[in-house]
C-alpha cells in the first residue's frame, strides 16, 4: 500500500484513539462504597446490557459509511466534516496530498460498527497498488451527533 495512505491512515487511527483514551484516562472514578447496613439488601437480579438505541444505531452506521465513502472518493473535505472537531483547512490540505498520492482505492467496511454506549469503533478495510490496511475508526457521541474524535 501506498505509504502515504499507510501514513495517513495510521495517522487519523492513532488521533481517535488517543482522544478515546484520553476520555477513558480522566473520565470520574466510581465513588464511595456504601455504608455497611445491619439489613442486607436484597438479592438483585441479574442485569443485562440494554440493546443499542435504534436511532444510534442507525446514526454510527450513515457515519461509518460517510467514512468509507470520504476515504473512496479521496474528499478530505467530506472527511474534515465528520470529525467532532473542526479542521485546518492545512490538514485537511495534508490528508487530501496523502490520498491523491496513494492513487485508486477499494474501501468498505469490515463488519457492521461495534457501538457500546456514547462510543463506537468501525473497522475500515482499504485495499491499495501498494497493500491492504484495516484501520479501527473510534466513533463518539458529542453533543447528540455521532463524530470521528480528534
Amino acid at each position: 500500500m501506498n505509504r502515504a495512505l499507510a501514513g495517513g491512515l495510521v495517522l487519523v487511527g492513532v488521533a481517535g484513539a488517543g482522544v478515546v483514551l484520553g476520555l477513558l484516562l480522566v473520565a470520574p472514578g466510581g465513588g464511595s462504597q456504601p455504608e455497611p447496613s445491619a439489613t442486607p439488601p436484597p438479592p438483585s437480579r441479574p442485569t443485562t446490557p440494554s440493546a443499542p438505541d435504534e436511532a444510534d444505531t442507525a446514526a454510527v452506521a450513515v457515519l461509518a459509511r460517510a467514512i468509507v465513502d470520504a476515504i473512496a472518493r479521496h474528499d478530505s473535505a467530506a472527511f474534515g466534516k465528520l470529525t467532532c472537531r473542526p479542521q485546518t483547512a492545512d490538514a485537511l490540505a495534508r490528508l487530501q496530498r496523502m490520498w491523491d498520492a496513494a492513487g485508486p482505492v477499494t474501501v468498505k467496511l469490515l463488519e457492521p460498527p461495534d457501538l457500546r454506549g456514547e462510543s463506537a469503533t468501525a473497522k475500515v478495510h482499504v485495499e491499495a497498488a501498494g497493500g491492504v490496511k484495516d484501520t479501527p475508526f473510534p466513533l463518539h457521541k458529542e453533543n447528540g451527533r455521532w463524530c470521528v474524535p480528534g
